[in-house]
Parts: structure tokens; C-alpha cells; sequence
């Protein structure tokens, strides 16, 4: 084994990134593209553990996707991100990459590691081809580089080096400031930074998202409590009677959190919002579904239709559909020509035809975010 550990960097929030999707979650065909580069690295060398960090609220859902990695909770900045990393790291060597380098070369792979015990921190670089001016004065551009990932560092001197309040925007810059030596190797213009979405034309390894679709159940039911507000896919109706549950209970966007989430393979409503937690208790569920589908753009999916069966005895549906289609419509971020609301009753079998209660089906279609239309 080569004594080192691979990390691949994916909890940042995109911030500056202009497209719907994270660029972590950007499908490559079906991969997510955090997916994509760990498996080409992976088969690049034979590295001892590779190690995924994530957003925390995605960390859940990023495990679904491979048992061969080890998955943890990243920081709000790189450099958190690479002290929670250390923690899992017993090489005496360790190789840090950021996902925005999509389309790193072999080539640089295995020079950094043919080069691992000449420094402390090996660096791939670029030269400077065009003149540069820094404060308004022409400098030697012989002396200018630019700094790639992923760099390899020995772990330990990494390790001491980011014992510090200083955030440094790359490994070598801290080894550097703690006395590290530092090598510099040949980098590639191959290992373009995907930084605020403009430079994915220029990715060539990169495949078009899949066209597949992804279909999702959704089932909720609550009876009815008296003196409660009732609200139903958003919308306030006029009736004297609610629903019992731990938010304000709004059985139609619950059953749409759980299609959502089944479509992308998420789990469930009770993994992101539990009952037992008090910062629920009594909750808008406009709130919550407003936090589903922000998870669902990010991780890489637009939300094509979401067909709906409510099924009650009381209170009428049918004059309120409209309002509660423009609800969800709106909350959801589609037309609402792709809301579809079905109403029935229990022909009064059951606690709902005895005027109980209130159920409702979702069925909701996803499919991948198109970086290639923005």
C-alpha cells in the first residue's frame, strides 16, 4: 500500500457557484460528480483510505451511495473541513483534493506521489504566460505561480501546521508558514477549478446528466383535532377543526416531503424533521417543505410533476383545489399546470368516512438538473 490517505473535499455551499445545483452534486451521467472524481482517482493509485467530507445535512444522503468510503461532517470552512478529516487519518501521508478539480490528469497523481517524501507538501503549479501587474506595477511573471490541487502532505506536519486561528486557503500555505518545506511539480491546465459555474464548458471529461426519471410515494394521515387551525397544502380553510400533530399537522405537504424524498432516495420526513424535537413543535409545514425542496435542487434535481389523492370525507375539497394547487405550485417552484390535486372520499368506511380524519397520497417525478441548459 502507498501509506496514504485520499480526502476528497465536498462541503462547501457553492455560494458563488451560479447554477441551481451544488457543484459537488452535478450528475455525470448518474454520478454525482463528488462520486465521479473519487472513483477516477481511486483507480489512479492504490490509496490506503479514502475519505469523503459533506455538508452536515447531507451527510445522510451521501452515504447511500458507496460502502467504500468513509463519510463525515465537514466544517464551514476548507480548513475545518480538513481537521475533522485528520481525525480519521493513521497514513503517514495524506492527499487532499477539492472537488471543484473535476478533471485532474493521472499524470499529476502519480508525480506527486513518486515525490512524497521530497518535502513535507508536494504542490502542483502552473506558470504564468501573460504579464502581470499586482498593485498597479508590472512584476516578473517568472515569479508569479499558480497553486493546485490536490497537494500531499505528511500527515503530522499538516496536522501541527493547521493548530492555528489563520485560515489558509490551501495545505501548503500552512506547512509553509509553520516552517514546512514545500516542492512544486508540474501542474495541468486540465485541473480547471470549477468555481462560478462558466468553467464547466471547459471540463471535457465531464458526461451530460443521465435522462432518467425518478418517481416517489408519498402517504400521510392525521385525525382531527377541534378548536385547531386546519391547513391543508398551505391554505387556511374555513373550518373549526385541525389536524393532531406535532406541527400544525398540514397532511398534504407531509405526504409531499415523503414523495420528494423517495424520489431521490432520501429516506423520510421523520430522518430530517423528528417528532421528538422540540424545534418542530407546532412548525409551519411551508417551512419544512421549503427546506425539502432546497435540498432537493442542491443535491443535483428539479422537480418535474407531483400528482395528489386526498382522500376525505370532510371538509370539501373541490372548492379549494385551486388556491391549494397555486400553493404548492408556488412552493415548489414549477408551474402549477404540474400539480395535479384528486379528491375523494372513504364512501364513509374507516375513521375516515366516519368523518375522522384526512389522508393523502403523493406521487412526485424528479429528474436531474441539466447543467449543460443553463
Amino acid at each position: 500500500m502507498l501509506d496514504v490517505t485520499l480526502i476528497i473535499l465536498c462541503a462547501g455551499n457553492s455560494s458563488r457557484f451560479e447554477h441551481k445545483a451544488k457543484k459537488q452534486w452535478l450528475r455525470t451521467d448518474n454520478h454525482p460528480l463528488w462520486l465521479n472524481v473519487t472513483k477516477k482517482m481511486s483507480e489512479y493509485a492504490d490509496f490506503d483510505k479514502i475519505i469523503i467530507t459533506s455538508s452536515k445535512n447531507e451527510l445522510s444522503y451521501m452515504k447511500n451511495f458507496s460502502d467504500d468510503y468513509c463519510f463525515i461532517a465537514g466544517g464551514n470552512t476548507r480548513q475545518e473541513s480538513i481537521v475533522n478529516s485528520l481525525k480519521e487519518v493513521s497514513t503517514s501521508h495524506v492527499m487532499i483534493s477539492d472537488v471543484a478539480r473535476a478533471c485532474i490528469p493521472k499524470s499529476v497523481i502519480i508525480d506527486l506521489l513518486e515525490n512524497k517524501n521530497h518535502a513535507d507538501c508536494i504542490v502542483p503549479v502552473l506558470n504564468v504566460s501573460d504579464t502581470v501587474i499586482y498593485d498597479e506595477n508590472t512584476i516578473n511573471r517568472d515569479s508569479v505561480k499558480l497553486i493546485q490541487t490536490p497537494q500531499l502532505s505528511n500527515t503530522e506536519v499538516l496536522r501541527n501546521s493547521l493548530k492555528t486561528n489563520i485560515e489558509h486557503t490551501d495545505d501548503s500555505s500552512a506547512i509553509k508558514a509553520n516552517n514546512g518545506t514545500i516542492k512544486y511539480i508540474q501542474g495541468s491546465t486540465k485541473s480547471k477549478k470549477l468555481t462560478f459555474g462558466n468553467e464547466i464548458d471547459e471540463l471535457a471529461c465531464l458526461k451530460t446528466p443521465s435522462n432518467n426519471f425518478f418517481t416517489g410515494t408519498g402517504f400521510d394521515i392525521h385525525q382531527f383535532e377541534d378548536n385547531k387551525e386546519m391547513y391543508l397544502g398551505g391554505i387556511k380553510l374555513p373550518v373549526d377543526y385541525g389536524f393532531k400533530a406535532h406541527s400544525d399537522g398540514d397532511v398534504l405537504i407531509h405526504s409531499v416531503i415523503d414523495a420528494l424524498l423517495g424520489a431521490a432516495g432520501a429516506g423520510d420526513i421523520g430522518e430530517f424533521f423528528p417528532d421528538t424535537d422540540e424545534q418542530y413543535k407546532g412548525i409551519d409545514s411551508k417551512v419544512l417543505l421549503e427546506k425539502i425542496v432546497e435540498f432537493i435542487y442542491n443535491v443535483g434535481y428539479e422537480i418535474v410533476n407531483i400528482d395528489l389523492t386526498i382522500i376525505a370525507q370532510k371538509p370539501k375539497i373541490n372548492p379549494h383545489k385551486q388556491e391549494i394547487k397555486s400553493s404548492i405550485a408556488k412552493l415548489l417552484g414549477i408551474e402549477k399546470q404540474f400539480v395535479n390535486i384528486k379528491a375523494t372520499t372513504a364512501e364513509k368506511m374507516g375513521f375516515i368516512g366516519r368523518s375522522e380524519g384526512v389522508a393523502v397520497q403523493s406521487i412526485a417525478t424528479l429528474k436531474y438538473y441539466n447543467w449543460t441548459k443553463k
